[in-house]
């Protein structure tokens, strides 16, 4: 299973050499388990350089949403393999009341906002919202659960031949719980993140940036590292960086989380472009 980082920043695009080390897209992740199909993790404004990449190689696609917030959605109309009538795509995401993922996606969608309406999309796409139990996409087992943040919002853990990557972008698992003593079950998200190959966690706020942000769905660097602990996972991404963090204060941020570090895993600051290969 190959794991590309194709966007890794929080909120907004953020452009721009001050930001170029660490990249400045809006979340995607793709994994590539088969040749002739690629699973996305969000659609953020990294999934367009994604598209390309793909295009004319990829028939079967499958983006699995954690949710609808914009920057996690904004970059399907710049998809390129979205306008390819060959293409089936396939757009998961999570659960709602009253109205499907097609409905709500088409906020977006249409006029005013974008120039293209949903109806309108060359490809094969259908709008599914995600079972309850495990299921299988383009040859890999993927499990989702509902996590802590604003919103109705997914996290996902995706595995094929013993590897496992989790997937929590946004994420704020230590909202009125001390993660490094709490019982596991009542720690958000952790079932899923429990012993994976790759962890990929939101880790948006430096501690003195955190109780100015409680409660807006994020974690402190504090609350990243004991989440990544107590979930034993291999290796760990910091994710989702804040849009005022340049790379300057990425690179602090970096030095400090390695510096505290006392996990038996790996555990990095995310960076776009970034490849894992992870095999069973």
């Amino acid at each position: 299973m190959r794991v590309k980082l194709w966007g890794v920043r929080g909120s907004i695009p953020v452009p721009g050499e001050a930001a170029a080390g660490y990249g400045g897209n809006t979340s995607c992740v793709g994994i590539t388990a088969a040749d002739d199909c690629e699973v996305i993790l969000d659609a953020g404004s990294g999934i367009r350089e994604l598209g390309g990449a793909i295009q004319g190689r990829c028939k079967r696609i499958h983006v699995l949403l954690t949710h609808l917030h914009l920057d996690h959605i904004h970059g399907l109309m710049f998809f390129a393999p979205i306008f390819d009538p060959t293409v089936e795509l396939t757009v998961w995401g999570p659960p709602a009341v009253g109205k499907g993922l097609r409905e709500r996606l088409a906020r977006f969608l249409s006029n005013p906002i974008c120039p293209v309406e949903i109806r309108d999309l060359p490809a094969r796409v259908r709008f599914e919202t995600v079972p309850s139990g495990p299921w299988e996409v383009g040859g890999v087992e993927v499990q989702a659960a509902l996590v802590a943040h604003r919103g109705v919002t997914l996290g996902y853990r995706v595995a094929v031949d013993g590897a496992s990557v989790a997937y929590l972008p946004d994420h704020e698992p230590g909202l009125g719980e001390d993660l490094a003593t709490v019982d596991a079950e009542w720690i958000s998200g952790h079932e899923l993140a429990a012993g994976t190959s790759l962890l990929i966690h939101d880790g948006q706020y430096a501690d003195s940036e955190y109780p100015h942000h409680r409660g807006f769905g994020h974690s402190s660097l504090t609350d990243a590292l004991a989440f990544a602990n107590r979930t034993g996972a291999a290796h760990t991404l910091l994710f989702h960086h804040d849009p005022g963090h340049d790379d300057a204060a990425l690179d602090a941020l970096a030095e400090e989380a390695a510096g505290r570090w006392r996990g038996d895993g790996t555990l990095e600051l995310a960076r776009e472009g970034h490849v894992v290969e992870l095999a069973a």
